[in-house]
């Protein structure tokens, strides 16, 4: 049994992690956030020590370290703000623990290259969670790409990413609507979906932005094997209309070259297998995200050119 502390417990998140914890059989030790309305712990780890001070929380972990009774951390899983997270990593490797990390890992390339620094002078290590590459049919994507990419090693694929998921006006008010914070909507939903493109369809080669603005972000990618137009969005207004029609609050897409690739389902238990991955000692590390990070940062830093060029349908409706 493994022991880990978790920071960011009341947030969005921090169920799928308590989960994982509990469903590969370790232990919850302590846990922070700023916020005191973590009742959902009951339902996990009502042991654990709670704090929402990080100054006694660090504490804490290191006198566990230092007692060595059985419960120093081994693991520090990270649910905090994107912007918190590499401070947070620094603080797990500076403990002696490893990081189990929720996306992003970081939101700017050299943050991971200061992080691999520091794994090295300390041993240990950095995980992330990218769960996309876990899901059954990604990993049927990936195997039906390669095969044709043997047959013919210059094939582009043409790709299509949709993804709006619906957020109240809570959204804008909290960190997640701050782009300094955040990273802005392509980094906060959708840079699992870049890791995954460029993990199925090869590096990047082209990023353009067509809109960057507090609810939407949409731009087209050249990977090494795909053409990308892509679309997010976190207003529900955007939503086609047979997800109105049907009630729904989220819709996701993903098309490569006009066939439509089932991923709705399979979502459940995919923080679960990423623990047991990282136990294993098979998690995805700093190298793995740097693709990612690279992509978000880089549009984030672009100027948005609106309906020019390889746009995603959808940006006509904004």
């Amino acid at each position: 049994m493994k022991n880990f502390a978790l920071i960011g417990v009341g947030g969005y998140i921090a169920p799928r992690h308590m989960q994982a914890i509990k469903d590969t059989g370790n232990n919850l030790v302590a846990a922070l956030d700023k916020n005191d309305s973590v009742g959902i712990m009951d339902s996990y780890f009502p042991q654990a020590s709670f704090f929402t001070e990080f100054e006694r929380f660090d504490r804490h972990i290191e006198k566990l370290r230092r007692e060595n009774v059985g419960k120093e951390i081994q693991y520090v899983s990270i649910c905090s703000p994107n912007y918190l997270h590499d401070a947070h990593i620094r603080f797990a490797l500076r403990t002696q623990a490893d990081a189990i990390c929720e996306k992003p890992l970081v939101l700017n390339p050299w943050n991971i290259d200061a992080l691999q620094e520091i794994e090295q002078e300390t041993g240990r290590r950095v995980n992330t969670i990218l769960q996309l590459r876990l899901h059954p049919s990604i990993i049927e994507l990936k195997a039906t790409v390669e095969e044709q990419l043997k047959a013919n090693p210059d094939k582009i694929f043409d790709v299509d990413l949709t993804y709006l998921t619906s957020r109240g006006r809570w959204y804008q008010i909290s960190w997640k609507g701050d782009e300094d914070r955040s990273g802005g909507v392509a980094t906060n939903i959708g840079v699992h979906f870049f890791d995954m493109l460029a993990y199925v369809f090869g590096s990047i080669r082209k990023n353009v932005c067509h809109i960057r603005n507090a609810d939407t972000a949409a731009g087209y990618l050249e990977l090494e094997h795909a053409r990308v137009r892509w679309f997010l969005s976190v207003n529900s207004e955007h939503l086609p209309a047979v997800a109105k029609e049907n009630g729904q609050t989220t819709y996701r897409s993903i098309a490569v070259n006009g066939d439509e690739i089932e991923f709705s389902g399979g979502f459940t238990d995919l923080h679960t297998t990423s623990y047991k991955e990282i136990l294993d000692g098979n998690g995805f590390g700093l190298a793995d995200a740097h693709d990612c990070i690279r992509i978000v940062h880089d549009f984030r830093e672009s100027d948005p050119l609106g309906l020019s060029g390889e746009y995603h349908p959808f940006c006509r409706e904004v």
